[in-house]
Parts: C-alpha cells; sequence; structure tokens
C-alpha cells in the first residue's frame, strides 16, 4: 500500500459516519493521476496553499480600508482564523479535517480589494458575488487559465459558504459557521482597537448567552455547535446561541459595517474600483495578456474579464492602478 493508501484507509476507520472520505470523494473535472502520499483533499489543501490568490489575501481589506496599525485583521489573517476555528470543531466530531481546511483557505479567494466595499462596487456594474469568484479563481482563473482542478467537495464548500448557502457536506457546514464565528469576534476586536465600540457597548441579552468577551464568546459559540453536533447527520447549534449569535451578528453590522467612522473612506474605495472597471472595459487592450487569453480561450466576456482583474487586486496595487491612470504625474523638465 502507498502511503496515501494507508491514510485514507486510516479515514475509513477513525472518522465518523458522517464524514467526508478521500477515498468517496466525486473527483475532479479533469481526471488525473492520484498522489502516493497525500489523500485528494490534502492535496487540495496544499494547491490552494500555494497559488497566487491566496497570497494575495495579505494585502486584503477585512473590514477597515488600508488601517494603519499591524494588528488589524487582513482578509489572510481572517481566512487563518476561520481555519483554525473549523478544524477546532471538525476533529472533535470526527469530520475530515483536510477538507475542512481546504474550503477555510479557499473560500475568500475571489474577494476584492477593500472588502465589500470593492464587491458593491463590482455588483453595482456587473452582477458580483465574492463566493462565486472564489469558485471561478480556483477552477479557471489559477495558473493562467488553467486553475487547480479542486475536488467537487472542495468547490461545494467555497460556493456554499455564506449563510444563505447550502454545503452538501459536514465539513462544508461547519465551515459556514466557522466564517461568522471567526469575523464576528475578529471585527469586534478590531472595532475595540480603533475606538469605534466599547465592550460595554454590546447588549446585555447577547452577553449574557454568548459572553463577556471576545474569548468567551468564541468559545460558547464552538462548544456549542460542537454539542449539538456530536453524532448526527448535520451542523446544528441551540437556539438560544443561534439567536444570539445572529441578534449579535445584526447589532455588529449597525454598530461596525456601517458606522461612519469605520466607513469613512468606503464611498472613495467604491468610486476607484468602478473607475478602473469603465476605463478597463473602454481599453481592454491594457489588460494582462493572460486575461485576455482568459478571454479568448473560454469565450468569457470582456465584463467578466475586467471583474477578474479588479477582483484580484490587492489594495495598495488598485490605488497604484487609479493613481497611474487617473491622477497626473508632476512635469519634470
Amino acid at each position: 500500500m502507498t502511503i496515501r493508501e494507508q491514510l485514507e484507509a486510516r479515514e475509513l476507520e477513525y472518522l465518523s459516519p458522517f464524514a467526508a472520505k478521500s477515498v468517496q470523494t466525486k473527483g475532479r473535472e479533469v481526471p488525473e493521476a492520484e498522489c502516493d502520499i497525500r489523500p485528494a483533499f490534502q492535496r487540495d489543501r496544499d494547491r490552494i496553499l500555494h497559488c497566487k490568490s491566496f497570497r494575495r489575501l495579505k494585502q486584503k481589506t477585512q473590514v477597515f480600508l488600508l488601517p494603519e496599525g499591524d494588528h488589524y485583521r487582513t482578509r489572510l489573517t481572517h481566512t487563518l482564523e476561520v481555519s483554525q476555528i473549523a478544524r477546532t470543531i471538525v476533529k472533535a466530531l470526527r469530520l475530515n479535517e483536510d477538507l475542512t481546511e481546504a474550503i477555510a483557505l479557499g473560500h475568500d479567494l475571489g474577494h476584492t480589494p477593500f472588502g465589500h466595499a470593492g464587491e458593491k462596487a463590482l455588483n453595482k456594474v456587473f452582477h458580483f458575488a465574492h463566493r462565486e469568484q472564489s469558485v471561478r479563481v480556483v477552477e479557471r482563473l489559477e495558473k493562467d487559465g488553467q486553475g487547480l482542478n479542486l475536488t467537487w467537495e472542495v468547490r461545494d464548500g467555497i460556493l456554499n459558504h455564506q449563510i444563505s448557502g447550502v454545503p452538501h457536506t459536514l465539513e462544508g457546514q461547519v465551515l459556514r459557521l466557522s466564517d461568522k464565528f471567526a469575523y464576528m469576534h475578529h471585527d469586534i476586536d478590531d472595532a475595540i482597537r480603533g475606538g469605534i465600540l466599547k465592550e460595554e457597548d454590546i447588549p446585555g441579552e447577547f452577553r449574557r448567552v454568548l459572553g463577556c468577551d471576545g474569548k468567551a464568546r468564541l468559545n460558547k459559540m464552538i462548544h456549542d455547535v460542537i454539542i449539538n453536533s456530536m453524532g448526527k447527520s448535520e451542523i446544528r447549534m441551540s437556539q438560544e446561541v443561534e439567536t444570539a449569535m445572529f441578534g449579535l451578528r445584526s447589532y455588529m453590522y449597525q454598530s461596525i459595517y456601517t458606522n461612519p467612522k469605520a466607513k469613512l473612506e468606503e464611498d472613495k474605495a467604491i468610486h476607484m474600483v468602478e473607475q478602473l472597471y469603465l476605463y478597463y472595459t473602454r481599453h481592454p487592450k491594457h489588460l494582462p495578456a493572460h486575461y485576455l487569453q482568459v478571454m479568448e480561450d473560454a469565450g468569457d466576456s470582456l465584463e467578466q474579464v475586467v471583474c477578474d482583474y479588479i477582483a484580484g487586486m490587492t489594495d495598495t496595487y488598485a490605488v497604484k492602478m487609479f493613481q497611474a491612470i487617473f491622477v497626473p504625474e508632476s512635469w519634470v523638465y
């Protein structure tokens, strides 16, 4: 037996009956030879970790646009926190950790620069959703148009990671909740750090159920999922904790995500993304060559490919390109 086959056999022996097994994957769009060491989902995790889109997450906004400070979250640190939370839960439930981590690392690959402000801007000019773009990144855009050829289970988890989605694996269901747990925890932490919010501002009804600090709340939500999902064919929470979680999430939209102080520069970011979109749709020859090649090979519309290019930009690169295109340079004699 190869090392991979031994690991696959170990999964069948140890993992929960409800876990996704590497040997039972629905497979890849393009069949390929198996690795002699790594099972399919571990291989997918590695492919995502080493791709360019993953590295660019380090300079993409989570909530605060281009924050001055080393300790605010970025899209990359958000992704790593989601992965850690999800792995904690699936390990306790004896689900497939490799599959969960692959979904976690890939779930935001399609996110725009400037966070949801950038997503809002692209959706305004062209239908755009970052969950769909994340799938497009791994299926078509990475590796200069070849894609990463991931398994069906990983792509399904990425596509359905938002609350409105319905993942077909328990690992995907865990990831969907872990994403919420992560951003609720760290966005409150960043808001407190940035003077947007104080812990005492959080309504008492949520603090009584979930806890009176970030660590307690995260601990409560993780434990609640594990306790209520153990030995079951679906991932669930208790009614009390789930109600408090969604109530706190609604409060965060009012106090953080739409707070004028936190979103002071958001209109500028939206304007910047819209202008970049208009410029490249009018001047397609200025797009990088491999994006034009993707458009030619796949028959995608110009508008779609322009969105691909802009969504792949980091915050700093988007600002740089906007300045290069629209801000005149000083004349030097």
